[in-house]
């Protein structure tokens, strides 16, 4: 009888991921009626098995990969400068509150420009190349990893200072390592996570602007011009499905692994 409850809520937990299963299975039932027994014009809205035959075509034809890898690249440079810059500039300034005021006009000046609108600069600095792309993804992705580790940082309670304090981490470096960084971890993480969102929306919005001269939203684009909306269906969802891979990974690697005190898991 004690594995009764257990045995029940585990059941509970099943029944409610076949539900996400359920609605995309209704969704593309709706849009294939849609498409097929309404529309009826591929160019406006091209159906479901319009879609898969052309994924089949661009899979034999070799041209997602290399996209796809390319796209990689180009987030990979950009979220690695934002995580490299952002989470020190974050730290002096949710440490420090004379480097809060010196940094913060210029912060606070510079976070409101769109990402799209350094495309410009992007182009004249580092041409059509990979970094290009980079750098607008950076911009777009170093503000939320900013601003949570300095909320974190700024949260950290003074009584684990002051306990650091007096259990022998009288430096900064210390205090920093040991004490005020593991308490604003979660923040961190967080900054981290929207920033990934928010760097792969600027990646494409970079690659469909001709900041690169491949990826997938270059591709997306050449498509659009070739009228082969069946295509550009593809590579939307090959977006989607990678955007969403990069969330899963966050939450139930990261999350699970180096937050799991936050809810008093155990290994």
């Amino acid at each position: 009888m004690r594995y009764e409850i257990p045995m029940r809520l585990s059941a509970n937990k099943i029944s409610i991921r076949w539900l996400g299963v359920l609605a995309i299975i209704a969704a593309l039932v709706i849009w294939e009626v849609i498409a097929a027994g309404i529309v009826r014009n591929a160019f406006i809205l091209p159906s479901p098995v319009d879609v898969v035959t052309a994924f089949m075509e661009l899979v034999e034809t070799g041209r997602i990969i290399p996209d796809f890898v390319d796209s990689l690249i180009h987030f990979g440079i950009g979220l690695a400068a934002a995580l490299v810059i952002g989470i020190p500039i974050g730290i002096l300034m949710g440490w420090s509150r004379r480097f809060d005021a010196f940094l913060d006009p210029i912060i606070e000046l510079l976070r409101p420009i769109p990402p799209l609108a350094w495309i410009p600069f992007a182009i004249i600095w580092f041409g059509l190349t990979s970094w290009s792309a980079g750098f607008v993804i950076f911009v777009g992705a170093v503000f939320p990893v900013i601003i949570n580790t300095y909320s974190g940082f700024r949260s950290v309670p003074r009584i684990f200072v002051e306990a650091g304090k007096m259990l022998g981490c009288t430096k900064n470096f210390s205090l920093i390592r040991y004490i005020a960084f593991p308490a604003a971890l979660p923040s961190v993480a967080a900054g981290i996570r929207i920033a990934c969102g928010v760097g792969w929306m600027c990646l494409v919005a970079a690659e469909l602007f001709g900041v690169s001269n491949n990826g997938l939203g270059m591709a997306l684009w050449l498509y659009y011009n070739l009228h082969r909306m069946d295509c550009v269906v593809v590579y939307m969802i090959l977006l989607g499905l990678t955007g969403l891979a990069f969330d899963m990974a966050f939450r139930y690697y990261i999350e699970r692994h180096f937050l799991k005190w936050r809810t008093g898991e155990v290994a």
